[in-house]
């Protein structure tokens, strides 16, 4: 299967790959960004390496897919939206994001989100996207909310970071709830 390029009108959503590999070390290694993600910071590219490859690994095995954020009028790599556990055969996957500060509140993340929701719907046939998100990460609590994510609960001690376990809030956004 060839990965899907998708468009929107600031942004390319494209398959990341090892040419990308400065833009994703300085996206992971940035604590505002990895702060909410259930990550440490990159502190070397050899982990963004690694995370590129397993990207590439994941979407060969139909296990999820991550696209790189392309913004078209400077052609910069500034964040990442990708499905997490998907699983065809269930109809279902779990859909996360990333983005450099500087592009925060401009609606970037909104656009590649009802891109990626489309293409779920669409294209994958899913009946279900979930999304996991920190109680204190109300940005991304926001957009979610947008699209029409529902919270279903909360996960005691889901994530484990900088040496602590987190709670998070699971939500979820069914194929019915956005055709309407």
């Amino acid at each position: 299967m060839t990965f899907p390029i998708l468009e929107t009108n600031r942004l390319l959503l494209v398959e990341i790959e090892d040419k990308h590999l400065d833009e994703v070390y300085q996206i992971f290694s940035n604590e505002e960004v990895t702060k909410y993600y259930g990550m440490s910071p990159f502190t070397n590219e050899s982990q963004a390496k690694i995370m590129i490859e397993s990207f590439r690994i994941r979407f060969e095995n139909k296990q999820g897919m991550r696209w790189g954020i392309v913004e078209k009028d400077s052609n910069h790599l500034i964040g990442t939206i990708g499905l997490n556990n998907l699983i065809l055969s269930g109809k279902r996957t779990e859909i996360g994001y990333d983005l450099l500060p500087t592009y925060w509140g401009k609606g970037i993340m909104s656009e590649a989100i009802n891109e990626v929701i489309t293409y779920c719907f669409q294209t994958l046939l899913l009946f279900r996207i979930g999304a996991v998100i920190f109680p204190k990460n109300i940005a991304s609590t926001k957009v979610i909310e947008k699209f029409g994510f529902q919270k279903e609960g909360l996960l005691r001690g889901y994530i484990y970071q900088n040496e602590d376990s987190h709670d998070v809030y699971v939500y979820s956004l069914l194929k019915s709830d956005w055709a309407k």
